[in-house]
């Protein structure tokens, strides 16, 4: 690690011996970010399934989720979620005479993160597959493809197409909702900044450049955003000479 932040010169940002602890800060945001995400988008694609259901079995609760979700600040969620499942395993390891388990922070961020985000991906995608005209799918059943062909060739890459820029503003936000994890104990690159700024006295500097970190995060990420728009829109009016 040492001999990164020589190569990468950043010794010289007068980082007092915290790169290191930054850079780890770093890899551990990056980390649980797409984590998160994968499994925002896994519990999305299901939730909008459920919400597009015509059985209320799986329509109602899927609708219960999104709007509890999304009328609750992530703060208080990630208190909520983090404390009540180690309150659980905390009675069920007592009530089963087993030893004493604690929740691993950073699991624990990518549970509570990709539920609570999960609820904005699933509105995201139910609003993209309605999206995509019924001919098409229509037509991919009269060609005789089944229901994970006519997902896997049709559907899903013309939502997709209607999905991302939306997708996107959600990934966005919780790369930076990422931050919140801090407060239950992960050392993720906002405690690396925080734990550098007390012990050198100089808390400002050291979060302008998580700051910094996060906007070159951001900005790497869009990068990749933009890709993938010109990707899932090739051929369509406007985007073939992109």
């Amino acid at each position: 690690m040492n001999n990164l932040i020589q190569y990468l010169g950043l010794d010289a940002l007068g980082l007092q011996g915290f790169g290191p602890l930054l850079l780890h800060g770093t890899w551990v945001t990056v980390k649980l970010s797409v984590l998160s995400l994968a499994l925002s988008i896994l519990i999305g694609l299901l939730g909008a399934a459920a919400k597009l259901s015509p059985l209320a079995i799986l329509r109602i609760p899927a609708t219960l989720y999104t709007t509890l979700i999304r009328g609750i600040p992530d703060l208080v969620l990630m208190l909520l979620i983090f404390y009540s499942l180690q309150g659980w395993l905390s009675s069920l390891t007592e009530a089963m005479g087993w030893a004493y388990i604690e929740i691993d922070p950073f699991g624990a961020g990518i549970v509570t993160l990709g539920f609570i985000y999960g609820a904005y991906f699933t509105e995201t995608f139910r609003g993209a597959i309605v999206s995509v005209p019924r001919g098409q799918l229509e037509a991919a059943t009269a060609f005789g493809l089944s229901r994970i062909q006519r997902f896997v060739h049709v559907l899903f890459p013309q939502m997709m197409r209607y999905a991302l820029p939306s997708l996107g503003n959600n990934w966005l936000v919780l790369l930076k909702a990422t931050a919140l994890v801090s407060i239950i104990g992960l050392s993720d690159v906002v405690k690396a900044a925080q734990d550098a700024g007390k012990s050198t006295f100089n808390m400002l500097y050291f979060l302008i450049l998580a700051a910094l970190l996060y906007l070159l995060i951001t900005s790497a990420s869009n990068l990749v955003l933009r890709w993938l728009e010109r990707r899932y829109n090739l051929g369509v009016r406007g985007h073939s000479h992109d």
